[in-house]
């Protein structure tokens, strides 16, 4: 008996280890790194671009930047999906390269030291991270989208984001009148927007890195949402460098996030998403993402230090 309560015990034991090791790894991997940004100053109306993909004219939202040395206008596609303003080397090592300055990134390097401008908003960090990612750049072409980064939420933890896309322009503020505004959740740099479709109250993950769709969900809710028999459209996307499969069906819906009802137009599934991504939409609590395509004639305001929103 006394030998049966000691195997007992030490698998209770091994199952609690287990369950406290795999809660502090997922943890771990899901929270985002330390805000070490430092941010000088406002900016207000600064004019956006959009960039597009195959059939997409909305694949997504550049914000003009300068970084210090390089006069040249650069981008960087505004992501509220990406928890940290991230570079990328390969765009940057081109930028260095055709202006010819010296030095180079290290091959394993993965931070970088850079200060950068909106205008006159200024942001710079001694440890960006930097990833092995993007494509060499034309700074001889002025029409050319010569994209070097992602500005994340990081951002929006030191200031309040206003995105007119009724007016292709968008604004960084310390202070803001938040009269009329609504709750949601800022949960590890993730924003999530309450809403509410086929009366049924839900949280959506507001990700403009998905900027050319209306409503991202698992394939179950996309064939319950879809108008049935109607055309789909398949494109390829790409996730830091993993190719994705998007499928897109219409819909004819009525959603409400906030104080807002807005109709909802296209259905989405994506197939070739990490498992661990699928286990953060699940482990978030999120029903879906959206990202700027439902807001092409709104503004939306984020203040993600008193987790207030308003779309007008």
């Amino acid at each position: 008996m006394n030998i049966l309560k000691k195997i007992v015990l030490l698998f209770l034991m091994g199952t609690v280890l287990i369950f406290v090791g795999g809660y502090c790894y997922f943890h771990k991997k899901f929270s985002p790194p330390e805000n070490n940004l430092i941010v000088l100053n406002e900016v207000q109306n600064i004019p956006v671009k959009w960039a597009s993909d195959y059939e997409n004219p909305y694949s997504a939202l550049l914000l003009p930047v300068k970084i210090r040395g390089v006069e040249k206008e650069l981008f960087m596609q505004l992501d509220s999906g990406s928890a940290a303003t991230v570079f990328y080397k390969k765009a940057l090592q081109s930028v260095y390269t055709q202006l010819g300055k010296t030095g180079s990134f290290p091959k394993n390097s993965t931070q970088v030291r850079l200060n950068f401008r909106i205008q006159d908003l200024r942001i710079s960090s001694v440890n960006f991270e930097l990833l092995d990612y993007g494509s060499a750049i034309d700074l001889n072409n002025p029409d050319a989208q010569n994209i070097i980064g992602t500005i994340g939420t990081d951002l929006l933890e030191k200031r309040i984001m206003v995105l007119d896309l009724k007016n292709n322009c968008c604004s960084f503020v310390k202070t803001i009148d938040e009269e009329g505004f609504s709750d949601f959740k800022f949960r590890k740099r993730r924003i999530l927007l309450p809403a509410k479709l086929n009366n049924e109250n839900i949280q959506l993950l507001y990700d403009s890195g998905t900027s050319g769709y209306d409503f991202i969900t698992d394939k179950e809710n996309w064939k319950k949402f879809r108008i049935p028999g109607r055309a789909l459209k398949k494109e390829k996307g790409n996730s830091w460098g993993k190719e994705l499969v998007i499928t897109s069906a219409p819909a004819n819906k009525k959603i409400t996030i906030g104080n807002n009802s807005l109709l909802l137009k296209e259905v989405t599934y994506i197939t070739g998403t990490s498992k661990l991504q699928n286990l953060l939409m699940k482990s978030s609590g999120m029903d879906g993402m959206i990202g700027n395509k439902l807001f092409l004639d709104k503004k939306i305001t984020l203040d993600c230090k008193t987790q207030k929103f308003k779309i007008e």
